[in-house]
């Protein structure tokens, strides 16, 4: 009787419990996207323009040979976003304001509904 009650109890609040995770999982997605683009933003208050797409984020923690920068502009290294996967990045132009910063969610494929929904930056206030 306890092990089915146990099991009932799961079933129904198990599934709540999981849907958290990955609203927790994208809540943190936004804030760390948040955060590179204070770093970016600083980045260009000192070198005079955003880094380009094949100097991407790494700049933000190494110079990439070009004056007044300076940094680290992170204290740490650029993270992987909530998925284990690299923040996605593209400049000068982006092509949805002077830079985009993305992650493409749980599935790491563009587009996706719920947890494999991309976040963005242009999507989320940034810029």
């Amino acid at each position: 009787m306890v092990i089915i009650v146990l099991g009932l109890l799961v079933g129904l609040v198990g599934p709540r419990l999981f849907g958290r995770v990955g609203q927790s999982k994208q809540a943190a997605a936004r804030a760390q996207i948040e955060l590179l683009g204070a770093a970016l933003d600083q980045y260009r208050l000192d070198v005079g323009v955003y880094p380009n797409t094949s100097q991407g984020l790494d700049s933000l923690q190494r110079n990439p040979n070009v004056p007044n920068w300076n940094g680290p502009y992170l204290k740490k290294a650029v993270p992987k976003d909530p998925w284990g996967n690299q923040y996605k990045y593209r400049c000068c132009p982006g092509q949805n304001g002077e830079y985009d910063l993305w992650s493409e969610g749980a599935d790491g494929a563009p587009g996706g509904e719920g947890e494999n929904a991309d976040i963005t930056s242009w999507d989320s206030g940034q810029k």
